[in-house]
């Protein structure tokens, strides 16, 4: 493929705010002065290190040393190639883009075009819901409450009974049946390809960037021999396991919280059902059990660093349900918010107790929330004759491992003490029971969640894992004493506003060698950019920075500089550029009063020497003074 002209490429990241493409992943929040921060989205932590500096283009993890640009952030979250990152983003920009042959973009093959596919059928879809074939849709969608208006918020649409409806649709657009099927649109058989969707209402599934990856459809015909619901299978841009319906209409709504809460609800309608009944926080998955892919992507989208957002999970009343709520059971110690359980009166579902009760009826299920260990509890003992000793001693055996596993001191207590009441037990042989199996933790054994769910897996290893901090320089593993701190925080102070320093006086300061060499790697990377005002200049300076040392040329841009605002922040740098000077200054003065003294004070190199012992002083007493 022709390379995309380099000014064209420079030109769409100097239009694009790096804070809006990340933020559509990760809630970003006040770091300090021109910074933003989140939870990293390349690995699992329960505390921010994600920065990201908009004014430089920037994002750097001090967890797991992750950093780039806006074009490296979607190459790496959505797998693309450069290429492809250029081009998506100029679309979003408006911005044509020209290759290095003068002549306008080709059509992107790859990943960019299966995005491009499921769009277009989407549209497919919807136009299809207004066809007098699709009167069972929309009796469908009517006889579970929504009319026209929620069909196009949700992009509800009907695809046709027909075998080739969309694929001639499509085709005729251009797409490929190579693409249709790489999409997961058309399927391949005895008859040839056919579309995959045939006879049912669809819904679209977006990521949540809002781009559609994929449908979900149901079916509506009794001679219809496929399964209930349908996805799309697995795809280069559809992976179930990472992917949460309404969570592109949702993400607003919770990170603006107060307390951030998402709602886990188990069905597209439910989704439906909620948001216009005004619970606008609520998700479900596709097709797959909730687990630790889904709550990663959800982390990111809560800002979840501390214990005050909710987790509200909603489940059927009967056994299927009960299963669901142990196995999200067994994965909720991964949220550093506090998980709860709803289920609604009669085990109605969200959509039911829409149509029957009404938008209140869904509201107030909130209210009716239980937390999580409380339900889980209840469940390990419902199945105990209580009346019985053997009962209730079975029953505290089954939950007291549960109750084991609460890590607050103070809110452990008083579960034993519900446990005790539930049981009609003495809270002191409650209390020895849950002690027993806390060691039993401690010393290697089984835990609760592990026992809800044999299939409970661990956390997978992420590409982007923290390297091992011995291979890596840091400002962590920087000295403390000495020069280091001037270093350092001048160097801060330069990548992050030089852009807004006087050249000339930028330039002086970091043209003297550091003492410490892995900062003076990133002086020397600074001094060698000729044009500092230029966009992007400081990015260009961190990547030259010599191996081992451009991580911590990164970890210095994105550092939160000690500053109150925009212009504290100028005037500390430009102090520390004079602090510098000065350094320097003071360094070639005790230079020369060494060698005046291996001169005769006579000679024309003893009077030059103390000529430049007088400029020296001046020039100190003018950056001390300015």
């Amino acid at each position: 493929m022709p390379r995309i002209a380099q000014a064209d490429v420079d030109e769409v990241k100097s239009r694009t705010n790096i804070a809006d493409i990340v933020g559509e992943r990760v809630s970003l929040k006040s770091a300090g002065v021109g910074s933003l921060k989140g939870l990293c989205p390349f690995h699992d932590e329960k505390s921010p290190s994600f920065h990201v500096r908009p004014q430089v283009g920037y994002y750097h993890c001090f967890g797991c040393g992750a950093s780039g640009d806006v074009y490296s952030f979607l190459r790496e979250m959505d797998h693309v190639s450069f290429t492809e990152a250029v081009e998506r983003l100029a679309a979003r920009v408006g911005y044509t883009l020209h290759y290095e042959d003068g002549g306008p973009a080709p059509e992107t093959s790859g990943r960019s075009r299966l995005y491009a596919a499921n769009t277009a059928a989407g549209e497919f879809f919807r136009s299809q819901l207004l066809s007098p074939e699709a009167e069972s849709a929309r009796a469908f969608l009517g006889q579970r409450g929504f009319d026209a208006g929620a069909a196009a918020h949700f992009g509800v649409g009907y695809a046709p009974r027909g075998w080739d409806g969309m694929l001639k649709a499509l085709s005729a657009q251009g797409f490929t049946r190579d693409e249709l099927t790489a999409a997961g649109l058309v399927s391949a058989g005895q008859r040839g390809v056919y579309d995959r969707f045939r006879g049912r209402v669809v819904w679209p599934i977006r990521d949540v960037t809002g781009q559609t990856i994929g449908f979900g459809a149901r079916k509506l015909y009794d001679d219809d021999q496929g399964p209930k619901y349908l996805n799309t299978p697995e795809t280069p841009i559809y992976k179930k396991a990472q992917v949460l319906y309404g969570l592109d209409l949702a993400k607003r709504d919770i990170s603006r919280g107060d307390p951030k809460r998402v709602v886990v609800v188990e069905g597209y309608t439910d989704v439906m059902a909620c948001h216009l009944a005004g619970v606008t926080t609520a998700i479900a998955t596709c097709g797959t059990a909730f687990g630790a892919e889904h709550i990663k992507l959800l982390r990111r989208v809560m800002g979840d660093d501390s214990a005050a957002g909710e987790v509200v999970f909603t489940f059927d009343g009967d056994e299927a349900g009960q299963k669901a709520a142990l196995r999200a059971f067994t994965e909720d110690d991964r949220f550093n918010a506090q998980t709860f359980v709803a289920v609604a009166p009669d085990g109605l579902d969200p959509c039911d107790l829409r149509l029957l009760r009404g938008d209140q009826a869904v509201r107030g299920l909130m209210s009716t929330k239980v937390p999580m260990f409380e339900f889980v509890i209840d469940r390990k003992i419902a199945s105990f004759d209580l009346g019985t000793a053997e009962g209730r001693v079975g029953a505290l055996r089954a939950a007291a491992p549960i109750v084991a596993e609460i890590r607050d001191a103070l809110l452990r207590p008083e579960y034993e003490r519900i446990l005790a009441r539930r049981l009609g037990m003495d809270p002191t042989d409650v209390h020895a029971e849950v002690r027993r199996h806390e060691r039993r933790r401690r010393d290697g054994g089984p835990t609760a969640r592990e026992q809800s769910s044999a299939t409970a897996a661990s956390m997978p290893q992420t590409p982007g894992e923290a390297p091992s901090a011995a291979a890596v320089v840091t400002l962590a593993t920087l000295p403390r004493t000495g020069d280091a701190p001037l270093e350092r925080d001048a160097l801060m102070g330069a990548l992050q506003y030089g852009h807004q320093l006087d050249a000339d006086l930028l330039q002086r300061a970091v043209s003297t060698p550091f003492a410490v060499p892995a900062l003076d790697a990133v002086r020397d990377a600074i001094a060698q950019v000729a044009d500092r005002q230029r966009p992007g200049w400081a990015l260009q300076a961190v990547d030259a920075v010599r191996e081992p040392y451009r991580g911590l040329a990164g970890e210095l841009l994105m550092a939160a500089f000690p500053a109150r605002d925009e212009q504290g922040a100028r005037a500390s740098a430009t102090d520390l550029c004079r602090r510098l000077i000065v350094r320097g200054l003071q360094r070639e003065k005790s230079e020369l009063l060494g060698a005046i003294q291996r001169l005769p004070a006579d000679s024309d190199g003893a009077r030059a020497i103390a000529r430049r012992l007088v400029e020296i002083d001046a020039e100190r007493q003018r950056y001390i003074e300015s």
